[in-house]
């Protein structure tokens, strides 16, 4: 056994029996729906933005999108790690976290399907949304495992990677099923320092390896795979590199797993406390990890071969044994950490939005709480079995639908969100109209990534869908231009008890509970 090897191996060990021992720990807060899905709205703020972060940041951006973006746009593409920290972090946080938790606990909301349906009164409306959640989400967790593969095979010699993702599936899943979103939160917490710390570490040894800061920059302007654009400040193409910032940014404003956060807030200080310390660790992480691929151009990569996920790996592979076993770690924190957020959206989203309603009698809590694990096991094998699949036969389709998953769910529910905590005149068509606009546009998108048809060079429609990136943000901006017009066009149809709705935000103690939740 190689040095690298037994290092890894001994971390993942350990990495692994801390979180099965903190889910076995946890599972005194999943005894209620509530309890299991939101931690009984009991989580501190830096539970609370450790959560968030983890869930926002995994493996894909570590090893693709890193790599990717890195190659694509050189140290430019940092931008894309700031704009998640200040649109995706503290926006996200100043503009919808306390009006979230507000809403929905006074609605008795548990998803986002769920406040669809409780704020403008229409089980349809929750039923399609947990719909669009659950298709969307399946491919897009699927992508989690993709960035292991690489990283396994240059730890783990000849070890399968259909071992490594159903060894990862389970030990989330045995967690996630004992203990919930606690159990979760928690992990998520560990997850998140060994992340910080990770990337700390890499970006440390990998400017060390070339120098230095300005060597390495010097390098890449000059080297024969760089050139000055890529260590220039905007890069090489700043209107595609704002495009990226834009969806991967503003994206998680409407992306279900990640609103749910809101949703388990304890009060008001952990509003406060969390913003900050979200916007801190995104800067971090997701800066680091954009400024790490920035230098991919350093190394020997034929990526027309070899493809962007073999950019970081390759840088990886220079550094030592040690460092090597953190970032496997790392990533394995970073995928483990978001798949058990979108396993657990998931399954309360099916269980409590589309299967309680359909169901003529109630569904008692025992029941709920059985259908959601049941949920958690099926979702984590399908995700499972399409990574596996995308592994060995490279199918085109599971590789174009992982690309549309968060423009349609970021495109269909952004804006009515949004509108909908802030604006009584939000209308149930204007929803509506920006479930089949958002979900529309990216199905179409997939269609064009397949070559089923295409529009004719140099039109509107061929620059709209360029790619997955170009067709999200149009799904995203054109929810936000759709929803208010629509709404003005349909007045009519507000509901009577809109006003109820709304003096949640007005019940006043000594002050506005917008301005403190109280403890």
């Amino acid at each position: 056994m190689t040095p690298t090897m037994a290092i890894t191996l001994a971390l993942i060990v350990c990495f692994f029996a801390l979180m099965i021992g903190i889910g076995i720990k946890s599972r005194k807060h999943a005894s209620d729906v509530t309890g299991f899905v939101l931690g009984s709205r009991s989580v501190g703020p830096w539970l609370s933005a450790f959560a968030f972060g983890t869930s926002y940041f995994s493996a894909v951006i570590f090893v693709g999108y890193a790599g990717q973006f890195g190659w694509n746009f050189g140290l430019a593409s940092t931008w894309i790690g700031l704009g998640n920290a200040f649109i995706g972090s503290l926006l996200a946080w100043s503009i919808l976290g306390r009006r979230t938790r507000i809403m929905t606990q006074h609605l008795s909301c548990n998803t986002m399907p769920d406040f669809f349906g409780e704020r403008f009164g229409s089980k349809a409306l929750k039923i399609a949304a947990s719909a669009i959640t659950f298709i969307f989400l399946i491919p897009y967790t699927a992508s989690l495992y993709n960035g292991l593969s690489r990283l396994f095979s240059m730890a783990f010699n000849g070890v399968n990677y259909s071992v490594c993702v159903i060894v990862m599936a389970v030990l989330t899943g045995i967690y996630v099923l004992i203990g919930g979103y606690m159990a979760t939160a928690i992990n998520d917490f560990i997850q998140g320092i060994i992340m910080l710390a990770g990337i700390v570490a890499v970006i440390a040894s990998v400017l060390h390896n070339n120098g230095g800061f300005m060597a390495a920059a010097e390098k890449l302007a000059t080297g024969e795979n760089g050139g000055w654009a890529y260590a220039s400040f905007l890069g090489p193409n700043p209107v595609f590199l704002l495009f990226v910032v834009l969806l991967t940014s503003l994206g998680t404003w409407g992306l279900p797993q990640m609103v749910g956060k809101f949703y388990a807030i304890k009060n008001e200080d952990s509003i406060k406390k969390g913003t900050v310390i979200s916007t801190v660790f995104a800067i971090i992480v997701a800066g680091g990890c954009y400024f790490l691929g920035g230098f991919g151009r350093l190394y020997d990569v034929d990526v027309a071969a070899e493809g962007f996920d073999a950019v970081i790996p390759k840088m990886l592979s220079t550094l030592s044994p040690v460092i090597i076993g953190i970032v496997i770690v790392l990533v394995l924190s970073a995928s483990m950490s978001t798949l058990s957020s979108l396993v657990l959206t998931s399954s309360s989203t099916i269980t409590l939005d589309f299967i309680a309603p359909l169901c003529k009698k109630e569904l008692k809590e025992k029941s709920k709480m059985i259908i959601m694990r049941i949920f958690i096991v099926v979702f984590i094998v399908i995700s499972a079995v399409i990574a596996i699949k995308q592994a060995t036969n490279k199918s085109l389709f599971i590789a174009q639908m992982m690309g549309v998953s968060w423009g349609a769910l970021a495109g269909a529910f952004l804006a009515p969100f949004l509108y909908g905590l802030y604006s009584k005149k939000t209308t149930k068509p204007a929803v509506i109209a920006s479930f089949i606009f958002g979900v529309g546009l990216e199905t179409i998108q997939l269609f064009v990534s397949l070559g089923v048809f295409s529009f004719a060079e140099g039109s509107v429609l061929s620059f709209v869908f360029t790619n997955s990136l170009y067709s999200g943000v149009f799904a995203m901006v054109g929810g936000l231009i759709l929803v208010p017009i629509i709404s003005l066009l349909t007045q009519k149809t507000i509901k009577n008890d809109v006003d109820n709705i709304f003096e949640c935000y007005h019940d006043t103690k000594t002050v506005e509970i917008t301005d403190s939740l109280g403890d």
